[in-house]
């Protein structure tokens, strides 16, 4: 019995092995019946396999293939993607090579379809989606309300969205791109913008379109000054908050220094006015005492006019808060600040001429009483102002391109030059400075400035340790400053070298026309002069000023 069993199994074993031989030899290395993408390939051999691939399939991603990225309707084309033929065919020939699969070819019909392998270039794959990502990206834009030329402008958000690489490449191995129908759809991400489009709607409605809608009134020392939607918008914002809403916020420093606010606001206020002082016999008396003022606050501005925007009507006006400021100079604090002694005093005279005596007068009147506190910088532009007839000055002759020549503020570097000379004296640091183009002889030689508005001013650091009061007089014919504070040094000297470098005048015509005006020769030269510090009677300290004047040429007018 057990030998007939064996025989039996013996039997079916070599039915089986013989039918696995059968199928082995029918056809070549591929099974019948075997396709790729389409492509019969079923009783070729490997080599006649690679062939029919190549030129079936190999076009195919020779050239880049087309892809979408994200939920995008148009394509975009990737480099890097090929056929790798010769995985392709084994994976062909190793699937139908188990014993099963052969002899079941024997009694079976019908097609296998086989996946092609693809290979993808990282690194031209990467450069490829790079290259369209450029185009495709795009940052969130948050939904925003902004404010231009006294209108509320909507800014609706927008979604950010970025190509996600690394997911593309794997997708790109997985997914068999240019077979198909459709193109594989690359993996992208997306970023929400944080403030969404019904947050900028509401923010127009509910504040922005009625900020906008008309001006704000302020009342204040009995004054109403009225503020219009256009320098409105010039300092109102809508910012995110942590809730992401839009919250407004104004900047009250930057509305206050507006002309039209700021005009208003000092009809309205009394600026401080510092103590007078006098010298009496070397001691600093005070001649009137200071006078409190009052002003706006950026803040006290800001707190104002903020509730006001949202409402209409007569609600838009409102009562601004007042704060009073003391002057920085009153009868009680000149020895405090240590204004005790003069520094320094200097005079310039000059002749007589109407538009002189209008211009020295007014700069003198408008820096007369000029406080400088310690380390403050004092300049002569800022305190007396431009040179307009608004300001009270008036056309006189100025020094223009080396020549004389008619303009508005003439005759105000006899000013600058006296104070130049009073800080020279007193010790303190010049900060900015500059001399005539040629030298005019009623002025110390490499001791005088001028001043032109918007290029040249004269500033000083008042780096004497206490306070300095500048006191300014003017006359029909001589201008005289006068430094009280503290001495620094028990003297300061000026040393003034001789003419170097002398160079001669030329001649010439002037312009034609009433702005003309005659000129008389002068050579130019070099000269310097040492500031010399002295205590107890010995120099401690020197300081070297070096001025070069042009030729003052002839000038004739027609």
């Amino acid at each position: 019995m057990g030998r007939r069993v064996a025989l039996v199994a013996g039997v079916v074993g070599a039915g089986f092995g013989g039918l696995y031989l059968v199928g082995l030899g029918v056809g070549g290395d591929i099974p019948s019946g075997t396709r790729v993408s389409g492509v019969d390939l079923g009783g070729l051999s490997n080599s006649q396999a690679r062939d029919r691939l190549d030129s079936s399939l190999g076009g195919a991603w020779s050239e880049p293939v087309q892809v979408r990225l994200g939920d995008s309707d148009g394509t975009v084309r990737v480099s890097g993607i090929s056929l790798d033929t010769e995985e392709t065919v084994a994976r062909a020939a190793q699937a139908g090579s188990d014993p099963f699969t052969v002899i079941g070819r024997l009694f079976a019909n019908g097609d296998r379809e086989v996946e092609p392998v693809i290979r993808v270039d990282e690194a031209k794959a990467r450069a490829s989606l790079a290259e369209e990502a450029k185009s495709y990206d795009r940052k969130a834009r948050e939904g925003a309300v902004t404010f231009k030329a006294g209108e509320a402008v909507l800014a609706r958000p927008v979604m950010g969205r970025s190509l996600d690489v690394d997911g593309a490449v794997e997708k790109l191995a997985s997914e068999i791109p240019g077979q198909g129908t459709e193109p594989v759809r690359l993996p992208v991400r997306t970023t929400e913008p944080r403030v969404d489009a019904a947050e900028v709607e509401r923010a127009m409605k509910e504040f922005a379109t009625p900020a906008m809608s008309a001006p704000v009134t302020l009342t204040v020392g009995g004054q109403r000054i009225e503020i219009g939607p256009a320098t409105l918008g010039k300092h109102l914002t809508m910012k995110r908050d942590a809730d992401n809403s839009l919250a407004p916020a104004l900047d009250g420093k930057g509305l206050l220094a507006e002309p039209t606010v700021a005009g208003q606001l000092a009809l309205a206020l009394d600026e401080p006015v510092d103590a007078e002082l006098n010298l009496d016999g070397g001691r600093v008396t005070v001649a009137s005492d200071g006078k409190a003022g009052q002003e706006v606050t950026s803040a006290a501005l800001r707190k104002a006019v903020l509730p006001l925007l949202a409402e209409s009507g007569a609600a838009r006006t409102g009562a601004v808060g007042v704060e009073e400021i003391e002057p920085r100079l009153t009868r009680d604090n000149p020895v405090r600040l240590g204004i005790k002694e003069q520094m320094s005093t200097f005079t310039v005279d000059f002749e007589p001429d109407a538009y002189r005596v209008t211009n020295i007068g007014r700069a003198a009147e408008l820096i007369n009483g000029s406080v400088v506190l310690p380390d403050e910088t004092w300049s002569f532009n800022r305190t007396v102002g431009e040179r307009t007839e608004a300001n009270g000055f008036v056309e006189g002759v100025i020094i223009n391109n080396d020549r004389f020549e008619k303009a508005a503020g003439g005759g105000v570097s006899a000013v600058a030059t006296t104070v130049f000379n009073a800080l020279f004296f007193a010790g303190v640091k010049p900060v900015e400075y500059g001399a005539h183009s040629f030298y005019i002889e009623r002025y110390p030689e490499g001791r005088e400035a001028t001043v032109a508005w918007g290029s040249l001013d004269l500033k000083f650091r008042n780096d004497s340790g206490n306070a300095i009061y500048i006191d300014a007089r003017a006359t029909d014919t001589s201008v005289t400053i006068t430094f009280l504070g503290t001495k620094k040094y028990d003297q300061v000297e000026a040393v003034k070298g001789p003419r170097t470098l002398v160079k001669q005048p030329a001649t010439r015509e002037g312009a034609s026309g009433d702005k003309c005006v005659p000129q008389t020769p002068l050579e130019g030269f070099n000269v310097a002069v040492d500031r010399i510090f002295k205590d107890g009677g010995r120099a401690v300290k020197t300081e070297n000023f070096e001025t070069r004047y042009d030729p003052r040429d002839e000038v004739t007018c027609d």
